[in-house]
């Protein structure tokens, strides 16, 4: 269903998607959607979860890797983080639509804050372990770090979409990213491409 609804939501945007072409798509009944899901904004917030946990998986592992600087734990994560830029393309347009949605509608705005808070809950337990095992220290509360990033790579996604060859994928994050990291000069967005 989640596959299927992905799928769905891609092609449709999440306004323009039903639950009828979900279930059809999934080969599911109405009557199974409802068994699972009280309706499309829960299933964006699952299919948000499980991207996330995906997402903070990789950043984790990434982050776990053998690095002698700071310089080598960036572009580890970087890497990782480029791997399926179309997939973070697509989601973009979803989780841009929902949150509109979610502005206008406050059950839906109460799920996805809840959603979101979650995410940056495990993303800051990340850099914080990240940061520790490479014994610096962020000049900014962790929280404020990760919501920078998001705020980074969502927007520059957005731009790239917008103006395709704006920018090369990563290449605001690279350069920004060490800058909030506290590394000034120490990286710079070629040390780390």
């Amino acid at each position: 269903m989640l596959e299927a609804a992905s799928e769905v939501f891609a092609e449709r945007g999440f306004h323009g998607a039903t639950v009828e072409e979900i279930c059809e798509r999934a080969g599911f009944t109405r009557g199974a959607f409802y068994s699972n899901f009280s309706s499309k904004d829960d299933l964006v917030v699952e299919l948000s979860r499980r991207h996330s946990e995906a997402l903070v998986d990789r950043i984790r592992r990434a982050s776990k890797g053998a690095h002698t600087t700071a310089d080598d734990l960036l572009r580890d994560v970087f890497a990782a983080l480029a791997d399926d830029s179309r997939s973070q393309e697509r989601w973009l347009v979803l989780t841009t639509e929902f949150t509109l949605h979610a502005i206008r509608d406050a059950d839906a705005r109460r799920a996805w804050a809840t959603q979101q808070h979650r995410v940056r809950d495990e993303l800051v337990a990340v850099v914080d372990e990240a940061v520790a095992r490479q014994g610096l220290a962020l000049p900014m509360p962790t929280e404020l770090f990760v919501r920078a990033a998001i705020a980074l790579a969502q927007g520059s996604m957005a731009q790239r979409l917008i103006e395709p060859r704006s920018l090369r994928v990563g290449e605001l994050e690279r350069t920004v990213l060490p800058i909030l990291l506290g590394l000034g000069g120490r990286a710079t967005a070629s040390s780390v491409q």
